[in-house]
């Protein structure tokens, strides 16, 4: 009997393990995310990047893209900034994969490089170093920071109002928006700190760490409703199947 409960794929981070005999590579995820999903009431998988991608989209009721290194800048041509730590580009590949696989109707979050990547794999670019930008913020450490989120937004729905406080650890953010990316949410200084997909029944990615105040209840909220999402994305996949 399959479980009611929805489950949320979360992507691995892949990190070399120079010097190593055993293995080239571990597979990491920071427990902060699986701690929001189950918190949430999904159960949380972890997606390594030899999974294939259309197989898994007949597991996952939900699809969770978290933080991470940057995005190779060759990816949204342009020349890459001194300053980037680059992702192993593993991981970018297979997330591009599941993502193209995923149906539209499939919830999809994503945090911090996840937004990043949702941005970028949709056609945008990003800002690669924002201290370089001129009036702006630190993004980074861990500062507590108030984000201004637009109106009957997805994200403004599943937090609950148009403010939230988030913790931001980032030097990197959307630039200019890919096809069908819609800007959801500011920062005071004007850096982009939330998007989401037009085209996609329930695509949002946050620019901050939600996971990192999880005694903040909109931050519970914002996983509530991903899994709420992937709730009743779960009950049409099974109900089409059971018709089928």
């Amino acid at each position: 009997m399959s479980s009611a409960r929805p489950v949320i794929g979360i992507t691995a981070d892949v990190k070399a393990t120079d010097g190593d005999p055993r293995t080239a590579y571990d597979l990491r995820v920071k427990g902060n995310y699986a701690q929001a999903i189950a918190g949430a009431g999904g159960i949380p998988v972890l997606i390594p990047p030899e999974a294939e991608a259309s197989e898994i989209m007949e597991v996952i009721d939900g699809l969770l893209i978290p933080g991470g290194d940057d995005i190779d800048a060759v990816h949204f041509g342009q020349k890459l900034h001194p300053q980037a730590l680059l992702q192993n580009p593993m991981r970018f590949e297979a997330e591009s994969a599941l993502y193209r696989a995923a149906p539209k109707e499939l919830p999809i979050l994503g945090i911090c490089y996840g937004c990043q990547f949702i941005n970028v794999i949709q056609g945008g670019t990003l800002i690669q170093h924002l201290p370089d930008v001129e009036g702006s913020m630190t993004h980074t450490g861990g500062e507590l920071q108030t984000y201004e989120l637009e109106p009957g937004t997805k994200v403004a729905k599943a937090i609950g109002s148009t403010r939230a406080q988030g913790k931001s650890y980032h030097h990197q953010a959307v630039e200019s928006p890919g096809m069908d990316v819609e800007i959801t949410a500011h920062a005071a200084d004007g850096t982009v700190e939330a998007i989401e997909v037009s085209t996609r029944e329930w695509t949002v990615a946050v620019q901050w760490h939600p996971e990192r105040t999880l005694e903040d209840e909109a931050m519970q909220s914002l996983f509530r409703t991903l899994v709420s999402e992937a709730s009743a994305y779960r009950s049409r996949r099974l109900a089409h199947a059971v018709e089928v």
